[in-house]
């Protein structure tokens, strides 16, 4: 199986974003990626509503679905 998990390389660490599938030891292969233009990722700011005007929801989109009024 191969997975790959975002993370970021800090003072010797490897730090991982999320938890890996693996429950024993396991062989690994860390690929960096570096960018000279690129802001580390510690740097990067979320911007509240930077969505705003790109995600729009239909109008049914409240509505029972077909495929579930047996269960309703």
């Amino acid at each position: 199986m191969i997975t790959a998990i975002r993370g970021y390389y800090e003072n010797g660490k490897v730090i991982l974003f999320e938890k890996p599938p693996v429950k024993t030891r396991t062989e690994v292969v860390v690929t960096f990626l570096t960018d000279e233009n690129k802001p580390p990722l510690n740097s990067i700011k979320r911007m509240p509503g930077g969505l705003k005007g790109k995600v729009t929801l239909p109008e049914d989109f409240d509505e029972p679905l077909d495929d579930l009024k047996e269960y309703i």
